[in-house]
């Protein structure tokens, strides 16, 4: 090998999962991609796809993996069988997503001791996601110690919010001491997404107001002006905000309280309600908004209801942000749902025409992996769909840091080809590759 080593392996490391991405950051190119699920079970499972031209076929293997550990092994022996082996000269990085960042970290940042502890200390904003997040981290680092390690944060992106839109209106000391503010999360996707979306209107991101709209199972609003966040729908946890698949999204404070006193549920019960037994999923029974959308056209009142309150508090979120905002170029739905459900970005643009938004039926029907435009020409606010790609994006930022210049791997951007994207959480899983 000649030159200096363009790969990057993402990983982004579940309680029981690994998903995973090998890319060549020369051209944005994937070569491999795959996930390892049920950690720990006897029925754990690996999904492995060479993405290489002429490389070999997808396959599968399963049997007990116990830990993440042996997970990573076996994702470094399938990546060997293709070539493109951890110990290859050509990798130049490992990128982890970590959910969590609290307010120091606000860029990438190559893990050292110091970055796990502070990672560490943010458990308690974080508790589902930085655990597993470190076991990922620890476990890469144990198999490539000489290897840069990159943690690229969901909430970095949403440092750039203002005190006004950070911050809770309680008691600051308690807050403070506590760590409780709005930190907001997917800013991988939020980031990638607005500037993509700036490059199809043909502008530079510093040029563009935008609202993002990241509808998976997991959803969440942003306010971008300029190009940084200024405002977002999830707060100190990703369950504020939007309707999701299972989460309840803003809800009145006192409901816990009136739970607890004339419910008698405690508070671990209260959080499964709120995080598991809610939103679509506890309004319909179902979760996949194509599963929804089959039950309305059937005439299902309970899917119909659970669609229209999903719709209503995405108008409200719009309209919102875009008072936030004062001036928006465009409306930018993404992720699994978003990217995929026509009828639901019919019904969240329906009605904002005084707002210079409308939805052309006919761009609105097309399925494509790629940005596209579904408003008609007279529209005031460009309404687009954009594929998110945050193993991308989680690429870019970590070649960017580790190779020492700030433009490395930003025309990747434009190069980077379709996968077989998944949302975060795998509610309609469609067109592109997609991941609080």
């Amino acid at each position: 090998m000649t030159g200096t080593p363009t790969r990057v392996l993402v990983l982004n490391s579940g309680s029981s999962s690994v998903k995973y991405q090998l890319l060549d950051m020369s051209d944005g190119s994937r070569l491999a991609q795959g996930l390892v699920e049920r950690i720990g079970e006897e029925t754990s499972r690996l999904a492995h796809t060479p993405l290489r031209a002429g490389g070999s076929a997808p396959r599968e293997r399963t049997g007990p993996i116990p830990d993440h550990a042996a997970a990573l092994k076996a994702v470094a022996e399938e990546l060997a069988a293709d070539g493109l082996g951890l110990d290859s000269p050509e990798l130049a990085a490992i990128g982890h997503r970590v959910v969590h960042g609290g307010l120091r970290f606000t860029e990438p940042t190559v893990i050292d001791e110091e970055v796990i502890a502070e990672i560490e200390r943010l458990v308690p904003v974080a508790p589902l996601h930085n655990p597993a997040n470190l076991l990922g981290i620890r476990t890469a680092m144990a198999l490539r110690p000489d290897l840069p390690q990159v943690a690229v944060f969901d909430t970095a992106f949403h440092t750039t919010m203002p005190e006004s839109a950070a911050r809770y209106a309680i008691d600051v000391e308690t807050a403070d001491a506590h760590r409780i503010r709005r930190y907001g999360f997917h800013g991988t996707s939020h980031a990638y997404v607005s500037r993509a979306a700036a490059r199809l209107l043909g502008k530079e991101p510093e040029e563009v107001n935008v609202i993002v709209l990241h509808l998976g199972n997991g959803a969440s609003a942003s306010a971008v002006r300029g190009g940084r966040c200024v405002d977002t729908s999830m707060g100190l946890t990703p369950l504020e905000g939007l309707v999701m698949g299972t989460r309840s999204g803003d809800i009145d404070p006192a409901v816990t309280f009136h739970l607890k006193r004339v419910a008698g549920m405690d508070a671990d019960e209260i959080d499964v309600l709120l995080n598991k037994r809610s939103g679509l999923v506890g309004l319909c029974g179902d979760n996949d908004m194509r599963e929804i959308g089959r039950r309305v056209d059937a005439g299902d009142e309970r899917a119909a209801l659970a669609f229209d309150i999903y719709v209503h508090r995405l108008k409200k979120y719009i309209g919102a942000y875009y008072a936030v905002l004062g001036r928006v170029d465009a409306v930018v739905f993404t992720a699994g749902v978003g990217e995929n459900a026509a009828p639901v970005r019919e019904a969240a643009i329906s009605g904002l025409e005084e707002l210079g938004l409308a939805v052309d039926a006919g761009l609105n029907a097309v399925r494509s992996g790629e940005p596209r435009i579904i408003s008609p020409e007279y529209a005031r606010v460009a309404v687009a769909v954009v594929p998110t790609d945050e193993e991308l994006e989680i690429a870019r930022q970590t070649f960017a840091l580790t190779s020492g210049s700030a433009e490395a791997g930003r025309g990747v951007e434009r190069a980077a080809g379709t996968g077989v994207k998944t949302d975060e959480e795998g509610t309609e899983k469609v067109t592109r590759t997609t991941n609080a």
